[in-house]
């Protein structure tokens, strides 16, 4: 197909979608009028039923929680994907001049700002259930400190932290987790992903049950698969510019 037949059938495609799109948000409440009941519904009775006072993460990793163990998976699936695609490669070297560096200011300032993200990012993880974020949000935060290395430093630096099988079995343990959670209630003869964790005091760090184990384990996944699509991507850059190291 040449570029015009492209461009047509682009086009096309475009205009259908357009319209499907405009005909499912035209139905849609003004903004800042939610007309429930399911959210209404799960806020009044979530803090009572499982002590998180996060109605977001209730939902996510408990009363719809096995819509979200499919979400996982698209990030699992996705990141494998990502990995089989730009796996390494035998490639003839390349080189290039090499840079001149960064000052220690910048250095000691990606250093801190390390520490500081993966604090938070270990926070939002472990509070999903009593505040906005959980898993996901935290995970993400975590994988970005990572970047904070490379650009600080150097590619080979980056790499030690983030290319070590480690990381890949910790992702795969993070999607496993969340799996094992949700078929102990099989052998309890309860349905499949049943919050069956003690679930401790409301407002409490290690209240609701599976809801915080669910979001802890999410956040594993999360943090370690965003690593390695960093180091992959970076990998894949590097090699093909021929950048080894910064000096």
């Amino acid at each position: 197909m040449n570029s015009k037949w492209r461009t047509i059938v682009f086009f096309i495609a475009a205009a259908g979608f357009s319209c499907l799109y405009f005909l499912g948000v035209k139905n849609l409440p003004p903004w800042g009028h939610y007309r429930g009941p399911y959210g209404d519904l799960i806020s009044a009775v979530g803090v009572y039923e499982r002590h998180a006072t996060d109605a977001v993460n209730a939902i996510d990793y408990d009363y719809r929680g096995f819509d979200t163990l499919g979400e996982e998976f698209i990030l699992f699936t996705s990141v494998l994907g990502v990995m089989l695609l730009l796996r390494e490669m035998k490639r003839p070297p390349k080189t290039s001049p090499p840079d001149k560096g960064l000052s220690d200011a910048v250095k000691a300032s990606a250093g801190a700002g390390f520490a500081a993200l993966v604090i938070f990012g270990i926070y939002m993880t472990t509070h999903g259930q009593l505040t906005p974020g959980g898993g996901f949000q935290g995970g993400v935060i975590v994988a970005s400190a990572s970047m904070l290395v490379y650009i600080a430093e150097n590619f080979p630096v980056y790499k030690q932290i983030t290319s070590h099988p480690l990381v890949e079995i910790l992702e795969s343990l993070g999607a496993g987790f969340y799996v094992i959670i949700g078929l102990v209630p099989l052998v309890l003869a309860t349905p499949f992903l049943t919050n069956w964790m003690p679930l401790g005091k409301t407002g409490n760090v290690f209240s609701s049950g599976t809801i915080a184990a669910i979001s802890a384990s999410v956040g594993l996944e999360v943090a370690a698969g965003f690593l390695l699509l960093g180091y992959t991507y970076l990998e894949e850059i590097i090699s093909d510019t021929g950048e080894e190291s910064r000096e």
